[in-house]
């Protein structure tokens, strides 16, 4: 039970399951626990578990009795591990049962295990069991008939008793809504770069008190099947209220009556929260930066400790948990430069649907009216021309959210939801900046009751390099050869970027992919590592027109670096693919390589979302060969792994005093590359190695000095300009 701002004792004894409430009205409800009841005008009462009484005094107006719906036991409540033998648990301590006792024919179905098992799924539970469906096969289920409903729906698309994955294309009904529609698991997986999907739906109640959920295979494709690892039906409270139209002030989208899937859901500036931290509807909330648009990504902030979050009857708990209010992202503390940007998010999705973006806010630094006023936009509408936290919410720390709606049509394929604030500068504010502690976008359901999509595309890009990495793998990993070690120690380089090495090691592959087609394909150019500026040859620097003098320099560096050849670049970023980029630095894109996955993967459960979080907790467990490519796994001595993963590990510590100097990394790192190239050889040659790298690293910062030197005077004339850049006036 959760009471607002309760007072008194509570006094519970074994109770018979049912709760009475009494209110100050004389007026008596009762409510299985399994249930919820809210919104009970309340000045006292009290409760009755049993034949026990219990007293209260409230200085609010609301109870909310919020079940437990996690726990599968709840009669209105079904989590279910499709084709397991038994119950089990997964990582979070959930608990699922058997799909057995819900099966209506077993003619038509089997259950199966996943061959093998993705390092990235969240937990073998419910994951690495299926039910197959050869034919269209019904689940049944009694639920309450006034409430709403999540479904939830996983799909690990591994190969099951020998079945052809790209033969899995199905379709799933539920009570007359089309929840997808010629579904491919196994593309989807594929064109997203994640291990399993997950789809989450809130279906309108069931009137007639039976849910009927069918699954059947694809009339599209000979010899398709359908299968699920997981389903969750979970009542819910409804959270959905009539939403206004962006760009339509006449015109409100009816959401109680509609059946919605979830697209989006993320705690804006703050962590992930997992299922079993939401505030009783067992959400997932993820990271929102790996949706922020272009360079702007403002700055983060955390409700300080003697600011209390308080719902009010409008918004209570079960709308957004806690962390979610107390975290936000707002632009910054420069008014000028607010000004002149826009904080943004942006969201693919379907075309042809209404689509509900709800934004939550929270005011935990402001405390007065048009401190902090700033203009909403959704897909380059304005949906708001002065929002006003303080105004909407009355106080500080009380939460408030909004829903607007928009319809996505039909734009080439790249249809997207756009998200931008922006200071409002007619209403004059206080701080030109704006503010946003989470955000959740919902499609809506069409007119034919249809919430499917089409399955994501996999680009030419992705499906070329795969093709070329499978018939190059043998060769690049062939066991003999000191270069087919040196490229296998180079992938590993380029994934430290995950570790926060990139700095260090990181791949200058797309600019200079553009710059010199011509010299990469005819195999003359050599790749470096970075350091400080990028100096190559005798050539003339780009940024400053004049010679740099580092003819040296490039001298010193051929003897210190792995030289990757292009062939062996193309094949550890999958040709470049924009899937496989982690992040842009000053001289290009960084990709992902030892770990074939993002920094951030706002998919994955909340100890993976961040790749150095789950590489330190792997280090610590001594696991660290769980987060690596399988296509790597094996290939890398188990010294030179654990130097390089120490490396890491000491790059990310939390004290800049306790990080290594770039000297110190640079001496690491190739004290791992000799232990690798020459396993038998001991340490000791690897260590004479790593010397005479920290001695060029340091031959090589000393002309870096002299000449920045000579640059001082070009770099004056320049600052005035970038000046004029970075805050622009009237001419």
């Amino acid at each position: 039970m959760h009471i607002e701002d309760k007072v008194g004792l509570l006094e519970l004894e074994p109770w018979d399951g049912v709760g009475h409430i009494e209110n100050g009205y004389g007026e008596d409800e009762e409510e299985e626990i399994g249930g919820e009841v809210e919104g009970l005008d309340m000045a006292f009462g009290s409760v009755f578990f049993g034949r026990r009484e219990v007293f209260f005094s409230f200085t609010l107006n609301t109870i909310h009795v919020l079940s437990k719906v996690s726990d599968s036991s709840n009669s209105d409540s079904y989590i279910l591990s499709c084709g397991a033998s038994g119950d089990g648990a997964d990582s979070d301590g959930r608990k699922w049962i058997s799909d057995s006792k819900f099966a209506t024919s077993s003619s038509n179905t089997v259950i199966a295990k996943a061959q093998s098992q993705d390092p990235s799924l969240p937990s073998q539970v419910p994951y690495m069991s299926a039910r197959i469906f050869k034919s269209e096969y019904t689940y049944k289920f009694s639920v309450s008939p006034k409430k709403r409903l999540w479904i939830r729906l996983h799909f690990y698309p591994a190969t099951y008793n020998n079945l052809n994955l790209s033969d899995s294309y199905f379709g799933v009904v539920a009570n007359g809504f089309t929840l997808l529609n010629n579904f491919s698991a196994f593309i989807s997986a594929k064109a997203l770069t994640q291990a399993y999907i997950d789809r989450e739906f809130s279906l309108i109640p069931v009137q007639s008190g039976n849910l009927n959920i069918a699954f059947t295979p694809s009339s599209q494709h000979p010899g398709s099947y359908a299968f699920v690892n997981g389903i969750e039906i979970i009542p819910m409270p409804d959270i959905f209220q009539p939403a206004t139209m962006v760009g339509f002030s006449d015109q409100t989208v009816d959401l109680q009556s509609s059946s919605l899937q979830t697209m989006s859901r993320l705690n804006v500036g703050g962590q992930y929260i997992s299922e079993t931290n939401d505030s009783g509807l067992t959400r997932s909330w993820y990271d929102d930066s790996p949706y922020i648009f272009g360079a702007a990504i403002g700055i983060t902030s955390q409700a300080d400790k003697n600011v209390t979050i308080q719902y009010s009857s409008d918004v209570p708990e079960y709308i957004a948990p806690i962390a979610v209010y107390s975290t936000a992202r707002s632009m910054g503390p420069d008014s000028k430069i607010n000004q002149n940007f826009n904080l943004t998010w942006v969201f693919p999705v379907d075309a042809n649907f209404t689509y509900v973006v709800r934004l939550h806010f929270c005011e935990f630094q402001e405390t007065k009216i048009n401190q902090r006023v700033f203009e909403i936009f959704v897909n380059n509408q304005t949906a708001e021309p002065s929002a006003d936290v303080i105004a909407w919410a009355g106080s500080t720390g009380v939460p408030v959210y909004k829903d607007y709606a928009t319809f996505v049509g039909e734009s080439g394929g790249d249809e997207q939801v756009w998200v931008a604030l922006h200071p409002s500068v007619s209403m004059k504010p206080e701080f030109y900046d704006s503010i946003l502690n989470g955000l959740e976008i919902f499609k809506v359901n069409d007119s034919s009751g249809n919430l499917a999509g089409p399955n994501p595309e996999p680009s030419e890009m992705l499906l070329r390099a795969e093709a070329e990495g499978e018939a190059e793998a043998a060769k690049s990993f062939s066991p003999s050869g000191s270069k087919g070690h040196g490229k296998v120690i180079g992938e590993v380089a380029g994934g430290a970027a995950g570790f926060a090495l990139v700095a260090a090691i990181g791949f200058i592959a797309y600019h200079k992919k553009r710059r010199n087609a011509h010299e990469l394909e005819s195999g003359t150019g050599n790749w470096l590592p970075l350091y400080g500026n990028s100096h190559t040859s005798t050539s003339k620097s780009t940024i400053s027109g004049k010679s740099t003098g580092s003819a040296h320099l490039s001298t010193l560096a051929a003897g210190l670096c792995r030289h990757f050849s292009l062939s062996e670049i193309k094949h550890g970023t999958k040709n470049f693919d924009e899937s496989q980029v982690i992040g842009v630095g000053g001289f290009g894109k960084v990709y992902k390589v030892l770990c074939a996955r993002p920094a951030l993967n706002a998919t994955l459960p909340k100890e993976q979302v961040s790749l150095a979080d789950w590489a330190l907790h792997c280090q610590r467990k001594g696991i660290l060969e769980d987060i690596i490519d399988p296509h790597l796994k094996g290939k890398i001595n188990s010294e030179c792994l654990k130097k390089f993963a120490d490396t890491a590990e000491k790059c990310l510590s939390d004290h800049g005093l306790h990080r290594p100097s770039m000297g110190d990394v640079l001496w690491n790192l190739e004290f791992a590359l000799q232990l690798h190239e020459n396993p038998s050889g001991g340490s000791g040659i690897a260590q004479e190695k790593a010397h005479d790298a920290y001695a060029i690293h340091k031959a090589m910062l000393k002309i870096e000095e002299e000449s920045a030197t000579s640059e001082d005077v070009d770099d004056l004339n320049t600052n005035a300009v970038f000046s004029q850049l970075v805050n622009p006036s009237g001419r």
